[in-house]
């Protein structure tokens, strides 16, 4: 059996944004066909990070798969989103990362993700360790927490 290919956990800060170079590793995954399955860009994480930054996501597809260090990728979205103080990267970056399920339909899509992770793992869903936010929810899907 092949270990499965995660990218990055969201928490980990590049330039002190959070879920940036886990949307790079996505990008080059994805291109590889190694995670087809994952939210992509339009949605989730990708979504409110794209909107944040202000980038064009096609446009920093474009410039993931040419290559390059996360460095060169951060200077490349400070070049070309709109502009952020690190102030406001901070604040966003806290938000995204205790967010968690904020009405009855979030609820229940949370509860779901928790009941799959349950099944993978063979284990009933309070078994599982507790998580209030997305991004623990996550952590625990591809085997962090």
């Amino acid at each position: 059996m092949t270990q499965q290919t995660y990218p990055r956990s969201p928490k980990a800060l590049l330039g002190g944004i959070a879920h940036l170079g886990r949307f790079i590793d996505k990008i080059r995954l994805r291109n590889a066909g190694r995670i087809q399955d994952y939210n992509y860009i339009t949605v989730g994480f990708d979504k409110y990070l794209v909107d944040f930054l202000g980038i064009d996501p096609k446009a920093f597809e474009q410039r993931v798969l040419a290559g390059g260090t996360d460095e060169e990728l951060l200077g490349w979205v400070m070049a070309h989103g709109k502009p952020v103080t690190p102030e406001e990267i901070a604040q966003w970056s806290r938000n995204l990362l205790v967010s968690g399920p904020k009405d009855d339909a979030a609820r229940q899509r949370f509860q779901g993700r928790l009941q799959d992770i349950a099944a993978k793992r063979a284990v009933p869903v309070g078994s599982l360790p507790p998580v209030s936010t997305w991004a623990d929810v996550i952590e625990l899907d591809e085997g962090r927490l």
